[in-house]
């Protein structure tokens, strides 16, 4: 079925090693290459994770402490991670992307989003699957806290309109609410394209 590009959401930190560790195994060795920012590796033992998934770094957030940025250039690439998420698309390897664009703990609506995942989508022609992280052990009030079990709930892939060249602004949000709105179902969580995006 590659590619597609596997959109869910994200309450938890784990679950950005979880997934494409379950992934890998579920899909016999094949690789998702998920999105992830890249201040994560500056934990240890987190880049030989992310190296040897194949994560493309995302270098939109600072470190914390900022005088960690320093490091910054020892894990970004000179080509933009969306380039390098076209790169991969056309070379037929799936990507995954949290649309949300950081750890949401509400346990009953997701963040407005971006982007990115209905731009790619619509740029290359690859459906989207989507997912929802699902936690059958939460009481559903409270926030999500770290490491407690979820689900992974998959939709049917969803195929995007064609459009040549460069995709209408119009076309993306429509996109991007089509396919949020599918997380939120598969997800249990409420979603309105009002609401701040991270």
């Amino acid at each position: 079925m590659d590619p597609f590009i596997l959109a869910l959401n994200h309450s938890q930190k784990l679950e950005a090693l979880y997934i494409p560790a379950m992934l890998h195994f579920l899909r016999q060795g094949r690789l998702v290459h998920f999105l992830a920012d890249w201040n994560f590796c500056l934990i240890p033992g987190i880049w030989l994770f992310y190296h040897y998934g194949g994560v493309i770094m995302v270098a939109r957030k600072p470190a914390k402490p900022r005088f960690l940025n320093v490091f910054k250039p020892l894990f970004i690439r000179k080509k933009r991670s969306y380039d390098q998420a076209v790169q991969a698309l056309n070379a037929k390897q799936s990507i995954g992307i949290f649309p949300e664009g950081t750890t949401n703990r509400n346990p009953c609506h997701l963040l407005k989003g971006y982007s990115g995942a209905a731009q790619l989508s619509l740029q290359t022609g690859v459906p989207v699957v989507p997912a929802g992280v699902r936690f059958p052990f939460h009481d559903g009030h409270s926030q999500i806290p770290e490491a407690i079990p979820f689900i992974l709930e998959f939709g049917s892939a969803m195929y995007p309109q064609a459009c040549a060249g460069k995709p209408p602004l119009a076309h993306i949000r429509q996109w991007h609410l089509e396919i949020m709105s599918a997380i939120a179902r598969l997800s249990g969580k409420s979603w309105n394209p009002q609401s701040r995006k991270a």
